[in-house]
């Protein structure tokens, strides 16, 4: 990505000693952005434009629109660092659509502050991408062109306070969290229990590396206190020069009443691998499954709940160094007729997305 880089004036501390040559690390002010256009077609044709339910990106059928638009600010120095980012497009309006006005538009904002003077230990507190997942919100940074169930029912983004710790030689990482929920910047009305989390990475090389996340917390109001507990495992992987793949698998359990010792569980296996043609074009695709037959993430209202199989197809052009054009083929099919199409239930749903990125 390229960057603006403003830099700005260098504070010195202390006193040196004639025998002691300590180099401080100038401060920076660095600025990026990101824009995501997108259509998609999806073959039930929805009435209202709106795709699926349990889809909170590129989810409008037959109409060309923004799925993200990102703007932000990065201030960093050996002891501080904070970031800034507002936003717009239906990825807001689909996955913010529970929090107040003013903070709808806020992807991230943030401080941290190192705590040690040797080592990489930080603590940062405010609205945070997410600690779970193997994919973002900034589509770019994905290897398939929409993300996976897995990714669209579990947060992209959180609040709250963390304390992290990076090894001097970088291959390993560390962090315990304190969050407001599940998704959340504010907290659910009636809701007085904060959550809690944990992520370690391990790099193993520069072709593989594993990252363990977690969350256990209550999401609902106190007076229906059901406790969540789930686990994000995933790891990334490169075969040779051409071959880059992500395998996944996530599972959760909610009580299923307050106070119950019964649990209802979901889980979701997947697999994603991508292959460089040339230095601009990729293939790439996804098997994924995703099983929630209690409806605690993805309600059906059917017989045997959301048990669903889907797989993606993708192909993508580098235009330019910060411009790229991808396109991909997307099919799902499940249990239970849980989809619609000309007003009568289909087991099965198939879609075609193409999107425009371009960042700076």
């Amino acid at each position: 990505m390229k960057k603006l880089v403003l830099s700005i004036s260098v504070l010195v501390f202390g006193i040196f000693s004639a025998q002691e040559n300590t180099e401080v690390v100038p401060p920076k002010l660095t600025f990026s952005g990101n824009l995501e256009l997108f259509y998609s077609y999806d073959f039930n044709q929805p009435g209202n434009h709106i795709r699926q339910p349990f889809l909170y990106t590129y989810n409008r059928h037959n109409e060309v629109n923004l799925n993200l638009g990102l703007v932000k600010a990065n201030y960093s120095s050996e002891n501080i660092r904070a970031n800034l980012a507002l936003m717009a497009g239906t990825y807001v309006q689909d996955n913010l659509a529970a929090e107040q006005n003013s903070l709808k538009y806020v992807n991230e904002a943030n401080i941290g502050f190192k705590i040690s003077k040797n080592k990489n230990l930080w603590i940062d507190a405010g609205i945070l991408p997410s600690h779970i997942g193997w994919e973002s919100a900034v589509g770019k940074d994905n290897l398939t062109l929409t993300r996976s169930l897995a990714a669209e029912n579990s947060p992209y983004f959180e609040t709250g306070a963390k304390i992290s710790y990076t090894s001097d030689n970088g291959k390993f990482f560390l962090s315990g969290l304190v969050l407001n929920g599940w998704q959340r910047i504010a907290r659910p009305e009636g809701n007085q229990t904060l959550a809690f989390g944990h992520q370690l990475t391990y790099k193993f090389s520069d072709n593989f590396s594993v990252n363990s996340s977690s969350f256990v917390g209550n999401d609902k109001p106190t007076e229906d206190k059901r406790m969540r507990y789930f686990h994000d495992l995933y790891a990334n992987f490169n075969l040779g020069e051409k071959w880059s793949g992500i395998a996944g698998f996530d599972i959760g359990a909610e009580q299923k009443a307050k106070g119950s010792e019964q649990y209802s569980a979901w889980y979701s296996p997947n697999l994603l691998l991508s292959y460089a043609i040339t230095d601009k074009d990729k293939i790439g695709g996804r098997v994924e499954y995703y099983n929630d037959k209690n409806g605690v993430i993805i309600r059906s209202a059917t017989p045997n709940g959301f048990q669903t199989f889907g797989y993606s197809l993708n192909f993508d052009h580098q235009i330019q160094k910060n411009l790229s054009w991808r396109t991909e083929v997307r099919g799902f099919s499940a249990k239970d007729a849980i989809f619609t199409k000309d007003n009568l239930p289909q087991s099965t749903n198939f879609s075609i997305t193409t999107s425009l990125s371009a960042w700076f």
